[in-house]
């Protein structure tokens, strides 16, 4: 097979779809790779490391024009739309389910478009996201407590004081891999912690896990309404995989909180949790105000740290590229956790999360691609 590595042009995002070790270990399976000129320069691989690696320089048409997948980080920008083809592979963080334009325009190619963020275990786990969750909800601490500085408008506010001053106070929506890396950090700062979630089970862990340093809430519209107010920082952690994520976070909520408040939606990507985000941001430009509180609405958070996150994210994904590049389409029936991933094939929408939130018309893939899988092996 022949496998794309291109460069990805979301405004700063750094990362890069396959790594030079892993580009050899394709070489050595008998597979061609195709790599954009410059497309790991942003997390520390040079062109040179590639072709030592085996890998041939290609510009980008003919690097859409010859592969027959096509490895990224990223969704397609509306660039990039008409380079893809039918029947070609993209392998990719897609997010579909806030994005139509994003969707129809994969229709119309009629792209097989597997989705990393929806590629889940027998036990519902969701093994490509969870890097880029870890980095994300590290993230968000970090980052909100540099917009909580004044000298970003923040409220001048250190999350773990010193003897004497109050803590910080951060409320965390979500106790997925998300919200429980986010906690992790803010305990570390030392802050006052709050975490809200419909599962008992998840904060049940939580309490057990920090002995009472962090208060947990079962997540509902009276608890939220009570404790984002108070909050210095609050980060949205909730993922739905394949849908929307719900707006818990309403505008009145917002209102109440304290000017120089910091948001950071991490779920941003499926389109935020906090009704007041309603623009993304970059970041170039991370944060806009909505009634005096900083929202932070980066979609690629960890395209800031791309060195960590291209390393984290290939560890994971580069079996899965293995698998399709030797076995084709194949690998689909023979890989649950594939066939999970495959949310377009061939102007067909196959994840019902995604028809459901785009009111498009879903067809199971076992249907779509009838003998050429077997369909025990397919929801």
């Amino acid at each position: 097979m022949k496998v794309g590595v291109v460069k990805e042009i979301k405004p700063q995002e750094n990362r890069v779809g396959l790594t030079p070790s892993g580009v050899k270990a394709l070489i050595r399976s008998g597979h061609t790779v195709l790599v954009e000129p410059h497309a790991g320069e942003g997390s520390g691989y040079s062109d040179e490391e590639y072709e030592s690696a085996g890998a041939q320089i290609a510009n980008r048409g003919a690097l859409f024009g010859n592969s027959d997948m096509i490895v990224k980080v990223k969704e397609p920008l509306a660039e990039e739309y008409s380079l893809l083809r039918s029947g070609q592979i993209l392998f990719t963080y897609l997010h579909l389910a806030p994005a139509r334009e994003l969707t129809e325009a994969l229709l119309d190619r009629k792209v097989i478009g597997i989705a990393y963020e929806t590629m889940q275990d027998s036990r519902g786990n969701l093994p490509l996201l969870t890097p880029m969750s870890q980095v994300a909800g590290r993230m968000s601490i970090q980052i909100g407590a540099q917009y909580l500085e004044a000298f970003y408008g923040g409220k001048g506010i250190l999350l773990g004081g010193v003897p004497g001053v109050s803590l910080g106070h951060v409320v965390v929506i979500g106790a997925g891999v998300v919200g429980t890396n986010a906690i992790a950090m803010a305990v570390g700062l030392g802050a006052r912690v709050t975490v809200l979630d419909v599962s008992l089970e998840k904060l049940n862990a939580l309490h057990e896990t920090y002995q009472g340093r962090v208060t947990t809430m079962v997540s509902t519209a009276e608890n939220l309404a009570d404790i984002v107010p108070t909050a210095d920082l609050l980060v949205g952690a909730v993922l739905i995989p394949g849908a929307k994520a719900p707006r818990l976070v309403t505008e009145q909520m917002v209102k109440e909180m304290r000017k120089g408040s910091v948001i950071v939606d991490v779920a941003i990507d499926q389109g935020g949790v906090v009704e007041t985000c309603d623009r993304l941001s970059t970041h170039a430009d991370p944060i806009y105000l909505r009634h005096g509180v900083l929202h932070y609405a980066v979609p690629n958070m960890p395209g800031a740290v791309p060195r960590t996150s291209t390393i984290a994210l290939t560890n994971v994904t580069l079996p899965f590229v293995q698998r399709l590049a030797n076995r084709g389409l194949d690998a689909i029936a023979e890989d649950s956790m594939l066939s999970a991933g495959v949310n377009l094939f061939e102007g067909h929408v196959t994840n019902p999360q995604v028809a459901d939130a785009l009111r498009l018309p879903y067809a199971p893939l076992s249907q779509i691609m009838g003998k050429q899988l077997s369909s025990s092996r397919l929801a």
